[in-house]
């Protein structure tokens, strides 16, 4: 294994830890728990699964391949929050999830976008390693967001593996 492949792996590792820590964070909740806001900014934990998942689509089909299919429903609705049930938010992170992680086995790190985010942040990330670094970022930021809100609607704390 070279040295690409050994930091790939890594990479991957990390961003599959912090995936799993997301999703342990909310296990459990029930379906209202899910979609209640504790927060002033109103948002939900079931909105931010399904946040992480257009950030995963985004990230990795819309910016590193330059293509994405479109969305099955509007994506209409106040920032952060969904009016789909917890089943088809956790397919679609789920699927999304999967979909990333393909485009990582199958594209080198230093792989240059083929597609664009806006603003500054597109300017920063120039390869596939940053995107996956920037990604993990997100993710685990999101964790610790799930975290608070997880204490705040039941009183449970210390549920993600990391």
């Amino acid at each position: 294994m070279n040295s690409d492949d050994k930091e790939k792996k890594a990479l991957s590792a990390f961003l599959v830890a912090q995936r799993a820590s997301v999703l342990a964070i909310v296990d459990g909740l029930d379906p209202q728990a899910l979609t209640t806001s504790v927060l002033p900014s109103g948002w939900t934990p079931l909105g931010l699964i399904e946040h992480l998942g257009h950030a995963e689509r985004h990230w990795f089909q819309e910016v590193v391949t330059g293509a994405v299919e479109p969305l099955a429903w509007p994506d209409d609705h106040a920032p952060l929050t969904t009016p789909r049930p917890p089943e088809v938010v956790f397919a679609f992170y789920d699927d999304q999830c999967r979909r990333s992680d393909a485009v990582i086995a199958r594209t080198p790190l230093s792989a240059p976008p083929r597609g664009r985010h806006p603003g500054p942040l597109g300017d920063e990330v120039t390869d596939l390693r940053g995107i996956v670094m920037h990604v993990i970022e997100e993710t685990a930021r999101h964790a610790g967001h799930l975290d608070i809100v997880r204490e705040l609607l039941d009183g449970r704390t210390g549920l993600g593996p990391r």
